[in-house]
């Protein structure tokens, strides 16, 4: 008898939710539910919710200075003299946002990098551009998440 009071104690973890209801031209509505079924969505709620989780890091980067980890990824020549050491002493500079970082070689001279960072959002995004912008570096991206890793030390 008390395992089986045990085991109807025990329930997964949810958070409330609440319920909105949107209206959407037809056109939207099949493209959502093509995008739905194309990346496996278990519906069209957790699509929506993904998207607006995106939108709204988007809009604290833009506007607040709230901390939020994330990643610098660039593609560049690596056949760009000293582009390497600009590389690594931009990420040196500012020891504090960027975490780690991880360089891939690929064909034909390039290079793809990223860098994990975490800090306030118009820091990290003064970083990318200061990276993004040297000469050789082909294209790159920031992409931020609201989360934070654990303090390294205490």
């Amino acid at each position: 008898m008390q395992l089986s009071r045990q085991i109807s104690l025990v329930k997964p973890l949810r958070h409330p939710v609440n319920r909105i209801s949107i209206s959407l031209p037809d056109e939207l509505q099949v493209a959502l539910d093509g995008m739905v079924n194309e990346r496996g969505y278990e519906s069209r709620s957790q699509a929506i919710n993904d998207m607006l989780r995106q939108q709204l890091i988007e809009h604290k980067r833009q506007t607040s200075d709230e901390l939020l980890v994330g990643t610098i990824t660039i593609l560049y020549d690596n056949g760009t003299r000293g582009l390497q050491e600009k590389i690594a002493d931009l990420q040196y500079h500012h020891l504090d946002e960027v975490i780690s970082s991880l360089h891939v070689n690929l064909v034909g001279k390039q290079t793809m990098e990223v860098m994990l960072v975490q800090g306030p959002a118009s820091r990290v995004q003064t970083i990318a551009d200061e990276v993004i912008t040297l000469r050789g570096v082909i294209t790159g991206k920031l992409q931020l998440l609201a989360a934070l890793m654990p303090p390294i030390h205490s």
